[in-house]
């Protein structure tokens, strides 16, 4: 059927404004690795009978957690609720956890699944090891992150965070000049580029300093796509939990390049007014956004154009 003229001419000034305007999705949004494996053994055990716990939620989202209750899943948080559990199975979150809390699970009878993300497997070996050969161990990241609590307790020796400058100057000025090896890890989801700036701090007053760049490959592509993207967007969005470090990274990257960078968990949180000037929205989103929020975000964005 042919279209009445003003039928016709409204579809063609649609099509030209859609034309004007691009919408660019990163290719890294969403899960990991890491995480799309955590969720997936999760989910197959959720499917079997028996009591399923994640220690801790199985990821930093609180719409993927929400639905996994719903079909059984239980978390637990601590060494006290782990001792009172008699059957049923125990998931280690890709976080990670302590050493001691590791053999808490492995030694209660529960079944075990061990979850964590390899690349944070990969800095607990680092830590043990470069620890039991008497290093002193330095953690670029958030204290209160559960990845970093979890690689605290596989040191044998003190340890030390660190999260901004003006703590790795204060820690290099206790070390100024120190003969005693220190051993530098990153939390994986740290930013890359800050990583450098305070391992440049440590290496300038420390003596002795193994650094092993432990921010896994897949968040460094992530960051560095956000920060291209923001760079070129007039508005930018990034999809991700509160909770979510990754995320929070993801913005403040992108916020940076871009001052309109909006920081939501799901579509519903999205309140863009458009000046019609707009002709590049970027969208991107943390380690821990689940496809389908990423595609409603997409979806409404492209709708109100």
């Amino acid at each position: 059927m042919t279209p009445e003229p003003e039928q016709a001419w409204k579809q063609m000034i649609t099509e030209e404004i859609m034309a004007e305007k691009e919408i660019i999705l990163a290719k890294s949004a969403g899960f990991c690795f890491g995480v799309q494996r955590a969720v997936n053994k999760v989910y197959e055990e959720a499917e079997k009978s028996g009591d399923i716990y994640t220690y801790g939620p199985i990821i930093h989202n609180r719409e993927v957690v929400a639905d996994l209750e719903k079909k059984g899943v239980r978390v637990v948080e601590s060494s006290e609720e782990i001792a009172a559990l008699r059957h049923g199975t125990v998931i280690i979150r890709s976080h990670g956890v302590s050493r001691q809390t590791d053999r808490q699970i492995r030694e209660s009878g529960l079944h075990c699944i061990d979850a964590t993300c390899p690349f944070v497997k990969r800095i607990h070996r680092t830590v043990e090891a470069e620890s039991a050969a008497g290093k002193k161990i330095v953690i670029i990241g958030n204290p209160v992150h559960p990845e970093v609590i979890g690689i605290m307790g596989w040191s044998s020796t003190p340890v030390t965070v660190i999260q901004t400058a003006e703590e790795a100057l204060r820690f290099a000025g206790e070390h100024d000049g120190a003969q005693q090896e220190i051993c530098v890890v990153a939390q994986t989801t740290f930013n890359a580029n800050k990583f450098q700036d305070l391992v440049e701090i440590l290496k300038k007053r420390s003596y002795n300093v193994l650094c092993v760049n432990t921010i896994c490959n897949a968040t460094h592509e992530r960051q560095s796509e956000a920060k291209a993207i923001a760079a070129r967007a007039d508005i930018m969005i990034v999809i991700g939990d509160r909770s979510s470090s990754n995320s929070a990274k993801l913005y403040e990257i992108c916020r940076k390049e871009c001052p309109a960078t909006h920081f939501i968990q799901t579509w519903n949180d999205l309140h863009l007014t458009l000046t019609g000037a707009e002709k590049v929205i970027g969208i991107t989103a943390g380690a821990s956004t689940p496809k389908n929020i990423i595609e409603e975000v997409y979806n409404h964005v492209r709708a109100d154009l």
